[in-house]
């Protein structure tokens, strides 16, 4: 029998919820549903890879606790995060005929967890919503903290709404699961953690991160949870990211225009971005004089060990020129009156909010990263 979870508590006072984070939550899932939310129907979002993989045990654990459940199965891939796909999940709720007092289910990792949560916050003028990250990234960093949505031709998680899960299970059988490639860029926002404001948990990563992908369950259990609760401590400074939450885009500025350059595909995952971005990042406060020099060498040799890119040049094809990357920048959800907001950084663990960073000089910065 598996052991009984690790919980972190978000206390938003009457929105507040549990994350549990261990082994076997998928198959206790129907239990724990029917006891915490006795008498309602759930629907199931989820992507057509995660359907072979994790559908089944959900389904049957539903099904043992005699919950009735419909499930909406979507593409696999960033491209479903569109107003298409939005509409489907919304009319799929709909033809299910479940009610305000039922549930949604989000199923996969961050692309299905941010367009589940977002169908929740309209379908029938807001439902509540469950959270069950199946990848790494999803369950040390999207899942939590409701922030939902989906992309635009014009940027990436532009169109969305605040709106927190009633609970996250993260179980961890799940990453068993995953390709290599996708564990590696959850691992990128596990690093950020580090790299933000914790220099010990970014050297602790650097101690046992082959250890945590070789699979000890016991590294990942307080890998996760120790994510999760800096998650938390910044989604309660800043529920509404208009202050200190920013800090958690970090590497996100460089990372959502690289994605938006590769069309937001396979070429480029989430957490390759942010990888990019976080090297990025350390490099340009480098140029600015704010931060140690070997500091970004380090990061990207941590980062390229665990199988991450971390030039532009490690991102396959060709990409648009620097005028394409900046328009990006400029949409970013973090400019301010048109003047861009960028996370930077005084070295590992002190990264703060600069605001009014001069575009030319950024423009020149990415120049010369193209060569490099």
């Amino acid at each position: 029998m598996a052991a009984e979870p690790t919980r972190v508590h978000v206390p938003l006072g009457e929105r507040a919820y549990d994350i549990e984070i261990g082994t076997g939550l998928l198959d206790s899932a129907g239990e724990r549903l029917k006891a915490k939310f006795p008498g309602r129907r759930f629907g199931i979002v989820t992507d057509s890879e995660v359907a072979k993989a994790q559908l089944p045990r959900l389904a049957a654990s539903l099904d043992a606790a005699g919950l009735s459940h419909s499930s909406i199965i979507l593409p696999n891939g960033e491209s479903t995060k569109s107003f298409a796909r939005l509409g489907e999940v919304v009319e799929g709720i709909l033809d299910a005929r479940l009610e305000r007092g039922d549930l949604v289910i989000a199923l996969g990792g961050g692309v299905i967890g941010d367009l589940a949560g977002f169908a929740a916050s309209i379908a029938r003028r807001g439902m509540d919503f469950v959270q069950i990250p199946t990848s790494l990234l999803a369950q040390v960093d999207s899942s939590v903290g409701g922030k939902t949505g989906i992309n635009s031709p014009h940027g990436k998680n532009l169109i969305g709404a605040f709106h927190q899960p009633k609970l996250v299970l993260a179980d961890l059988d799940a990453l068993a699961t995953l390709p290599l490639r996708q564990f590696a860029a959850g691992y990128a926002e596990v690093v950020k953690y580090g790299l933000i404001d914790d220099e010990w948990f970014y050297f602790w990563l650097e101690e046992n991160n082959r250890a945590i992908f070789a699979g000890d369950l016991a590294l990942r259990a307080e890998m996760v949870a120790h994510c999760c609760a800096a998650k938390t401590h910044f989604v309660l400074a800043d529920e509404k990211e208009t202050g200190v939450r920013a800090l958690l885009n970090l590497g996100h500025t460089f990372g959502h225009a690289l994605e938006s350059a590769t069309g937001y595909s396979d070429r480029l995952l989430h957490g390759e971005g942010v990888a990019i971005g976080m090297v990025l990042a350390h490099g340009f406060s480098a140029q600015l004089g704010l931060a140690p020099s070997q500091d970004t060498g380090r990061i990207a040799q941590h980062l390229a060990a665990a199988g991450l890119p971390t030039r532009l040049a490690d991102i396959p094809g060709e990409l648009p020129g620097t005028d394409y990357l900046m328009n990006a920048i400029a949409q970013d959800k973090k400019v301010v009156r048109g003047a861009l907001t960028f996370i930077l950084t005084r070295g590992i663990g002190k990264a703060f909010i600069e605001k009014n960073v001069d575009p030319a000089t950024v423009a020149a910065y990415l120049d010369a990263m193209r060569n490099a």
